[in-house]
């Protein structure tokens, strides 16, 4: 029994020695990259630098993990337009047609109108061009508090003390030439 036990033991340790000597070496290299964002959508910069322009730049981006949007835009400042335009007409010697153009704007033509300076109407200026505004008081600018002034109040609405009185056959032809038409 002995003898067994030291034949096993000597196998076991022939099978164990001989892995050891023997042994593969399998080595598998990769690399997996996973601190890369995806590049960012950057808003255009838009640089309004004349003080000259009458515009104001804004732009936006939008980012998604797939797809990126950016824009920008230029906005129109119409007040600032009137008043460059109004200041060129001015200096060109164009007096009314430059206060027709500040006209333009409901609060310079409440502010004319309340000083008892109206604003030029067609050519006509003072007095006729009130007349003409009040005539015409749907072509003041909108917001105005002075074309409440001008617009006409609703005529009262006349009521007759006597009933309508409707003629039957009238009633019954009327509803078949609905029909007919239908």
């Amino acid at each position: 029994m002995l003898s067994r036990l030291i034949y096993i033991s000597l196998l076991l340790l022939c099978a164990t020695a001989g892995g050891a000597l023997s042994a593969d070496s399998n080595t598998v290299s990769s690399t997996v990259v996973t601190d890369k964002a995806p590049p960012t959508a950057s808003a255009p910069s838009v640089v309004v630098n004349n003080s000259d322009v009458c515009k104001t730049g804004a732009s936006a981006a939008i980012q998604t993990q797939i797809l990126g949007i950016a824009s920008g835009i230029a906005i129109p400042d119409l007040n600032c337009e009137r008043l460059k335009l109004s200041r060129s007409l001015y200096a060109m010697g164009m007096k009314v047609a430059a206060v027709s153009t500040l006209c333009q704007d409901y609060r310079v033509f409440d502010a004319m109108a309340m000083s008892n300076t109206f604003c030029p109407y067609m050519g006509k200026i003072g007095e006729d061009a009130q007349i003409e505004w009040k005539k015409n008081f749907n072509l003041i600018p909108k917001g105005s508090v002075i074309k409440d002034l001008y617009t006409p109040k609703p005529t009262k609405r006349v009521t007759s003390e006597t009933p309508i009185q409707v003629d039957p056959k009238k009633g019954i032809i009327g509803v078949l030439l609905m029909l007919l038409i239908l």
